[in-house]
């Protein structure tokens, strides 16, 4: 056990002590106390935030313990997913606006940007087509098998679409020398905001950092994709702050590229990775496909 923490429970003397996650639970006759082992200089995020009036974060009551923060325990209101990420959204957006400015930025930027995503376009394709060759030859499919050989399609679409976003995107911004960026949370979930009973609150800090605003809302597709309306949230997100085309279009970019299913010697595994990439695909194209309609009418 870190040293810090043993002395963090000797100190409160927990009656009651419960592992949940990546923290733990003290509760003690003073109260209940919320315990996590991290190297983050919290206090200077928290000194930012405040300076640019974004204040919805849990207060530290004690970080003198290298490696060691302690919060309050939050009660955290149960109310339906959906409306949670409603809420959320609204305040993702206002952290967002609150900390946006535009950074200088050389041209090797977006083309180092446009290099990285490239390659894994290439990369991703070069796999599914390497296993379509290999089960194109056999004469009986496996389950697995016969499941990829029917919606391989599917997937290499989705490639190619990405791949010609991603040229577009970068014909869009290739000359600028700004960027927007803002300070974000970079570990967004349901789970990570919480509404208490006097205010919400944002946890889990300890990957925030000052980036492009895409990331925020890629990271929490990627977890919550399935359960939620992105389009109602991306909707809602953007009355609030609005992206510039080229912001829209990367994470149209990024969203869009499937998963790699590595396959195992299991028939079941993989055909739940298989019906998991293709539920991502589809429920992405269900998010990007309106923008596009949009544009359409608008040409």
């Amino acid at each position: 056990m870190n040293r810090s923490l043993q002395v963090i429970r000797d100190i409160y003397k927990p009656y009651r002590y419960t592992i949940k996650g990546k923290v733990s639970i003290l509760e003690t006759t003073s109260g209940t106390i919320v315990v996590k082992e991290s190297e983050r200089d919290l206090q200077e995020v928290y000194r930012y935030l405040n300076s640019r009036n974004f204040t919805l974060f849990p207060k530290l009551i004690d970080d003198s313990r290298v490696g060691i923060h302690v919060f309050p325990f939050i009660v955290d209101t149960k109310i339906p997913s959906e409306q949670k990420a409603q809420d959320m959204m609204d305040i993702i957006a206002s952290l967002h606006l609150k900390t946006t400015y535009y950074k200088t930025v050389s041209q090797d930027t977006y083309q180092e940007i446009y290099e990285m995503v490239e390659s894994n376009i290439v990369y991703l394709q070069q796999y599914y087509e390497g296993w379509f060759d290999l089960y194109f030859q056999e004469v009986y499919h496996a389950p697995s098998h016969y499941f990829f050989m029917r919606n391989v399609s599917k997937i290499l679409a989705s490639l190619s679409f990405a791949k010609q976003e991603l040229d577009d995107w970068f014909s869009i911004v290739r000359d600028s020398e700004k960027q927007r960026v803002c300070f974000i949370h970079n570990n967004l979930s349901l789970d990570h905001y919480l509404k208490g009973e006097d205010q919400d609150y944002f946890i889990s800090w300890d990957q925030s950092k000052i980036d492009s605003p895409v990331l925020d809302l890629l990271g929490f597709y990627q977890k919550e994709y399935f359960d939620l309306d992105f389009q109602s949230l991306f909707t809602r997100y953007q009355e609030k702050f609005p992206w510039n085309e080229g912001e829209k279009k990367l994470f149209f970019v990024l969203i869009s590229l499937p998963k790699k299913v590595t396959f195992t010697d299991s028939e079941f595994e993989n055909c739940r990775m298989l019906r998991e990439c293709l539920d991502y695909l589809y429920k992405t194209e269900s998010l990007v496909r309106p923008y596009y309609a949009i544009e359409q009418k608008q040409e």
